[in-house]
């Protein structure tokens, strides 16, 4: 089966997309939210300064603020209005989401449809803004705990930097929205997205750079290029992998007419949950560093300071809580995504069947099956390839560009936005076979 981006190649002729207007309007719409986005970064806070925060963060980029940074596309280190990214919001999704599967009021609201669905994304805004308060408010004592960073400390510049990061935060949430509603692909991932591939060209720069000065060797720089290589052919395979179960569909009879009984699958995903998981894990993972950062002095040099030092890359914690809630949240957003009672059901309607499963109730229980059994492979799969570049990045001192949860996110994100551009080329190629076949009619 061929691939998106095989199909857009095949299928996409300059003239078609010249033609495909609106195509062209949702594009420019994106590249120009996105460019906002990335000038958003290099607008710093009020009260900083920029000497110092620069040797702070050369410091402590080597931890989890690291990983922060990547997603901020840059932002922490120079401590701007976008500092936050769009974090907040992804972990109040994961509170929401949580909350659905154990509070019957909201189970409800989920069932409801559209109005539901925005009663509970205005809930998950207002868990936006309590987070981002909570984050921007232990960035700022944080930063009046770093020596000469802050300018003139105090309940002044607390106040407005929490309503700056709040803010930004907030702005970044609207505009992912937007993007989703009338630009192309994703618009949360997409500013993730940006965010990594900005930094991408500093991030070879710096290894290259490290291989002059004899840091690293040439075949370490040679293996790191052929990893990220080998990385993204797994995760373009991996990501279209599919296991097909064979639907039956029997005889029937309308009116006079016989029509014979016809084949089809369901295609179970192998990975289900995309990159939610490793970006879900990530933004739990920053929370002991927002902790460290609220703490006194005197706290922060106990079990604060030592918990946020073990969750550096490469330390046994991180890797084993990074595990756990990439694994975790596998199977939490494949149960949400997909309800195999609901598939058994509409299969069953219709007069569908798994040859050798009875319909219903068994259906449903076979399905269930074959989903928990491909996403053992699928949760092993992202696993893998988050953890193995993280051995990488602790023994060399590459940057973390060239780590697994980038790398997928990157691929995973530009394989649905070609997937996109490619139904909107083929529903404007159906559009204006619609049109010809009318003036032809009219003319008849």
């Amino acid at each position: 089966m061929a691939s998106a981006a095989e199909q857009l190649a095949a299928n996409l002729n300059f003239s078609a997309f010249a033609k495909a207007e609106e195509l062209k309007k949702r594009i420019w719409f994106t590249l120009g939210a996105l460019l906002v986005y990335r000038l958003g970064t290099y607008l710093p806070l009020p009260g900083i300064n920029p000497s110092a925060l620069a040797q702070a963060f050369g410091q402590a980029q080597q931890g989890i603020i690291g990983l922060f940074n990547m997603f901020a596309g840059g932002a922490v280190e120079r401590m701007a209005i976008f500092a936050l990214g769009i974090m907040p919001y992804i972990s109040a999704s994961i509170i929401i989401q949580l909350m659905t599967s154990v509070v019957p009021s909201l189970e409800q609201l989920k069932k409801e449809g559209e109005q539901g669905r925005k009663v509970i994304n205005q809930y998950t805004r207002y868990g936006t803004v309590l987070l981002a308060t909570f984050q921007a408010y232990g960035i700022a004592v944080g930063l009046e705990g770093a020596a000469n960073v802050v300018v003139d400390p105090g309940w002044f510049f607390r106040i407005s930097t929490v309503l700056t990061l709040v803010g930004g935060t907030m702005f970044l949430m609207w505009l992912g929205e937007q993007i989703t509603s009338r630009g192309i692909g994703n618009g949360i991932s997409l500013i993730i997205f940006s965010g990594i591939v900005a930094g991408l060209p500093t991030a070879i720069a710096s290894t290259l750079e490290l291989g002059r000065q004899g840091a690293l060797a040439t075949p370490i720089i040679l293996a790191i290029i052929i990893l990220a290589v080998v990385v993204i052919g797994v995760i373009v395979f991996m990501e279209r992998a599919q296991r097909r179960l064979l639907i039956q569909y029997p005889k029937r009879q309308m009116g006079n007419r016989m029509f014979e009984g016809n084949t089809s699958f369901l295609p179970l995903k192998l990975n289900t949950s995309g990159v939610i998981p490793p970006i879900f894990a990530s933004s739990l993972l920053l929370v002991p560093a927002t902790v460290s950062g609220l703490a006194t002095p005197d706290a922060a040099g106990g079990w604060i300071t030592t918990v946020t030092a073990l969750l550096g890359h490469g330390q046994p914690l991180y890797m084993l809580l990074y595990a756990a809630l990439i694994v975790f949240f596998c199977f939490f957003y494949t149960a949400i995504v997909f309800n195999p009672t609901d598939t058994a059901d509409n299969l069953k309607r219709h007069g569908g069947f798994i040859p050798g499963i009875r319909p219903g109730e068994r259906t449903a229980q076979y399905i269930d099956y074959v989903l928990t059994r491909i996403t053992v492979v699928g949760a092993a799969y992202i696993v893998i390839v988050c953890l193995l570049p993280e051995f990488l990045i602790s023994a060399t001192g590459v940057p973390f560009y060239f780590g697994g949860t980038s790398l997928l996110i990157v691929v995973s994100v530009t394989m649905d936005t070609v997937s996109q551009i490619q139904g909107h080329l083929l529903a404007h190629q159906y559009e204006g076979l619609v049109k010809k076949a009318k003036l032809r009619g009219k003319r008849r």
